[in-house]
């Protein structure tokens, strides 16, 4: 199958991170091209990937196949109204822009634009990502298998059949990389303060938590199965398990998802005025 051009609004790190993916899985540099208001950036970029590079937006976006929107969501909207004059050959517009939502991003690029949501998150860029994608009505299939390429190249991809649900990704891995630096931050301090040097707790918690998450995805993903089989009674787990237990961890994790799923809502409809 012939590979579409791309066009990257935006050359920031989760752009170049994709890119670095494509590029790996062999996708031709010169169908790629990134587009920023830095040409010291894009310089670097250029150099970097070896792929076309322009200040001009609408360029980019009038040669493309495939338009990639990523730019923070507080530049979306004028960066989008900017792109319209130059959408008329309908190209795929992927955002990979948190909380814009495809209605919003209708009314800024036009009514009969194929929109695809992406919610990634920040191990993309040692392309372990998990993204979210959700396809406005527009879209064809051929046009998703395209997304899921595209998104593919730095993890893992989940389709969605409702919009609302990017809310929960956001909750559950957009945002969730800090929940396990939060614990991996705690497990650190709890290991200095039983003894051990701050280099030894740090490297003996990243190579746990690297292999739990490895032993995870290796078993099928059954974690309760995991916990169990490492917890043996009346042992040194257990004792730590029941603790987090006593103190209310799953409703912990609870209310922080929910919390943050709230505040995906609130973005959305801020952001997409």
């Amino acid at each position: 199958m012939n590979k579409p051009s791309l066009a990257f609004i935006g050359a920031g790190n989760m752009a170049k991170s994709i890119i670095g993916g494509l590029i790996a899985e062999g996708y031709p540099a010169d169908l790629i091209c990134a587009a920023g208001p830095r040409e010291s950036s894009l310089t670097q970029v250029a150099e970097q990937f070896g792929i076309n590079t322009t200040t001009d937006n609408q360029r980019a976006a009038a040669a493309a196949e495939v338009v990639v929107l990523a730019v923070k969501p507080q530049m979306l909207k004028s960066v989008a109204q900017d792109l319209r004059p130059a959408l008329d050959h309908k190209p795929l517009i992927i955002s990979v822009a948190a909380g814009i939502t495809t209605e919003s991003m209708i009314a800024w690029l036009g009514n009969e634009q194929a929109i695809i949501r992406s919610m990634p998150n920040t191990p993309s860029m040692v392309k372990t990502g998990a993204t979210g994608l959700y396809a406005n009505g527009n879209t064809s299939d051929a046009q998703k298998t395209i997304a899921s390429e595209i998104l593919g190249a730095v993890g893992i991809v989940q389709w969605l059949e409702q919009e609302e649900l990017l809310n929960a990704v956001t909750a559950v891995s957009g945002s969730g990389p800090a929940y396990f630096f939060l614990v991996m931050e705690s497990m650190i301090d709890a290991g200095i303060a039983l003894g051990l040097s701050r280099e030894c707790a740090t490297e003996l918690t990243l190579q746990t938590a690297l292999g739990a998450a490895l032993l995870a995805k290796d078993s099928g993903g059954d974690v309760a199965e995991l916990r169990r089989r490492v917890t043996s009674p009346k042992g040194t787990t257990e004792q730590a398990v029941n603790s987090f237990e006593n103190d209310g961890i799953r409703a912990m994790f609870s209310r922080a998802l929910e919390a943050c799923a709230g505040r995906s809502v609130e973005l959305s409809q801020q952001l997409g005025q």
